[in-house]
């Protein structure tokens, strides 16, 4: 079976750091990514990474987010600094087998496999 487990979600006070973690168990993935989903909205995309070393992020997080990939490990990260109320949803690591078109990573539908979520909160 597959599983994505995240992990390192909390509340925090703006301006703080969170790092996320995601262990990969029974599969292993070429592309890799974090989504989010805030009550009320669509489920976004926010950073990617790949075996091929691309890596993507969302406008609103860039320069502030870190995405990483311990191979050896399995497990993905993000790290999130300079955080901000806006950054507050439920964080999703999600994975694909396939190489995906870096212009499409960001892209929900492309992603088979995700995991149960963690959740964020941001304080002003």
């Amino acid at each position: 079976q597959v599983h994505l487990v995240e992990s390192g979600g909390g509340s925090v006070q703006a301006g703080g750091s969170l790092r996320l973690s995601c262990s990969v168990q029974g599969l292993s993935f070429y592309t890799m990514a974090w989504f989010r989903q805030a009550p009320g909205k669509e489920r976004e995309g926010v950073a990617t990474r790949a075996l091929d070393g691309i890596t993507e992020y969302a406008d609103s997080v860039k320069g502030r987010f870190t995405i990483s990939l311990d191979n050896g490990k399995n497990t993905l990260y993000l790290q999130m600094n300079s955080l901000k109320p806006e950054d507050s949803a439920m964080y999703y690591c999600a994975g694909a087998v396939e190489r995906i078109s870096p212009i499409r990573r960001l892209t929900r539908s492309e992603y088979r496999y995700w995991g149960q979520g963690t959740q964020v909160t941001v304080s002003s």
